[in-house]
C-alpha cells in the first residue's frame, strides 16, 4: 500500500512539472519588476569619475524599455533607452489615451519637443492601458494622430515598463540626463514651467559634456493656470472599482434591472434599466437606460463606447445643457442636447466656467453602451 501510494505521489509530481514546463516554455514571456533592467552609465574618464560618482549617490540610473508591445512614430523599428544614453536627454512620459489629465498635459509636451528636438532632446510616450481598449494599436494610434504626438510612443501593455520605474501615476514624467541618470521626475499635471527649466538644464549639461556649440535656453511655454475647484472623485462604472455605486453593492458583477431612488447623494452613480455589470465597465441592455450622476465639478468626462454609433441624450437638472455644453455635445433640430458614442475614448459633456453642483442625466436609445467611468476637472 505504501509503494502503490508512492508511485502515485510520484506520477502526480511529473505531471505537475511537465504542466509548468509545457506552460512556460510555450507561453508568451510577460516582465515584472524582477526583470527590470537598469541602463549602463555613460562611460567617462578623467575628471568626470568624480562627477559620475556625485549623480550615483544622488540619482537612479533610468530603466530600459521592457517588452514593449508596438511602436509609433518610429518608422516601425523598435528604440531603447540604452541607445539613446550618452547621445539624447529623455523625457520618459507615462499616460494613457483616454485620461483627461494626460490629453491636458499633451499640447506642452508637444511644444517642448518641437522647441528642443534639434538640440539632442527626445520625448517617450510610455503608453500604459488604464482599460483594455487601451491595449489596441490601433486606437493609441488613432489617438496619436488626433492629439498631434509627433514623438515616439511605446506601447506597455502589461505594465512592465511601468513597474520597473515603481510608477502608480497617470501622467508621470522621468527626466534622464545625458549620463542616464534620472534628475528629475513629476507626478500629475501643472510645474511646466520647473519641468522645462530642467530640460534646459539637462540640454545645457549634455553640449557641454559633447563639446557642442549653442544655447540652449528658450522662452518658456506659457503656462495656463488653472484654480483647484471642488469635484466629484474619479467613478467607475465595473464591478472591479466601483465604490460610488448608489444602485446596488460595489464590487458585484452580472446583469439586472436598476430603478433610481427617490433621493439622491452627490458623487454616486445611479442607473435605470437592465444592465450588465462587468469588471471594467457596464453596459446597457435595454432600451431608454438611464445614467445618473449628481456631481460638483467643472467639467464632466465620460469614458464609454459603442459597438454602434449611440446617440446619447444629455441632460443637466432636466434640461438640454446650454453653455456649459462640452466639446462632444451637439444640440439637435428639435432642441435636445446629444453626444454620439462610438470609438473608444473619452468624450466631453460638460466643460463649464466655474465649479458648479448639478445632476446629469445621460438617456440610452439602444442596447450595447459600454460605460467606464466618468471623470472631473
Amino acid at each position: 500500500m505504501v509503494n502503490a501510494k508512492s508511485y502515485i505521489l510520484i506520477a502526480v509530481v511529473a505531471l505537475i512539472v511537465g504542466a509548468i514546463y509545457f506552460i512556460t516554455g510555450t507561453g508568451v514571456k510577460r516582465s515584472g519588476l524582477n526583470e527590470a533592467e537598469t541602463v549602463t552609465p555613460r562611460i567617462v574618464s578623467g575628471s568626470g569619475d568624480m562627477r559620475k560618482e556625485e549623480k550615483s549617490n544622488t540619482y537612479e540610473l533610468a530603466k530600459e524599455i521592457t517588452t514593449p508591445d508596438g511602436f509609433i512614430n518610429t518608422d516601425n523599428k523598435p528604440i531603447t533607452i540604452k541607445e539613446l544614453i550618452g547621445k539624447k536627454v529623455i523625457l520618459v512620459d507615462f499616460w494613457t489615451y483616454s485620461c483627461i489629465n494626460c490629453q491636458r498635459t499633451t499640447p506642452y509636451l508637444n511644444a517642448w519637443y518641437e522647441k528642443y528636438k534639434d538640440t539632442g532632446f527626445v520625448i517617450i510616450g510610455m503608453h500604459t492601458p488604464e482599460f483594455e481598449f487601451e491595449k489596441e494599436y490601433g486606437n493609441v494610434a488613432t489617438a496619436v494622430e488626433k492629439f498631434g504626438i509627433k514623438f515616439p510612443v511605446v506601447l506597455d501593455n502589461d505594465y512592465s515598463t511601468w513597474t520597473a520605474y515603481k510608477n502608480r501615476y497617470w501622467p508621470r514624467k522621468y527626466l534622464i540626463d545625458i549620463d542616464g541618470y534620472i534628475v528629475y521626475d513629476h507626478i500629475g499635471e501643472g510645474a511646466y514651467e520647473e519641468t522645462e527649466r530642467k530640460i534646459q538644464e539637462a540640454l545645457t549639461e549634455r553640449m557641454a559634456v559633447l563639446g557642442e556649440r549653442g544655447a540652449v535656453v528658450q522662452e518658456l511655454t506659457q503656462e495656463t493656470v488653472s484654480r483647484p475647484t471642488p469635484r466629484s472623485p474619479e467613478t467607475y462604472f465595473g464591478a472591479d472599482r466601483n465604490e460610488f455605486f448608489g444602485s446596488g453593492a460595489p464590487g458585484v458583477s452580472g446583469s439586472r434591472n436598476f430603478v433610481i431612488p427617490d433621493t439622491l447623494n452627490v458623487s454616486t452613480l445611479y442607473l435605470s434599466g437592465e444592465w450588465n455589470i462587468a469588471g471594467e465597465f457596464a453596459q446597457n441592455i435595454s432600451v431608454g437606460s438611464k445614467i445618473i450622476y449628481k456631481y460638483a465639478a467643472k467639467d464632466v468626462f465620460l469614458v464609454s463606447e459603442a459597438k454602434e454609433t449611440t446617440t446619447v441624450e444629455v441632460r443637466l437638472d432636466g434640461k438640454p445643457l446650454g453653455a456649459e455644453a462640452g466639446a462632444d455635445v451637439v444640440r439637435t433640430a428639435d432642441g435636445r442636447t446629444v453626444v454620439k458614442i462610438k470609438e473608444a475614448r473619452l468624450y466631453k459633456l460638460i466643460q463649464g466656467s466655474q465649479s458648479e453642483a448639478g445632476t446629469l442625466e445621460l438617456i440610452v436609445p439602444q442596447p450595447g453602451l459600454k460605460a467606464f467611468a466618468f471623470t472631473f476637472g
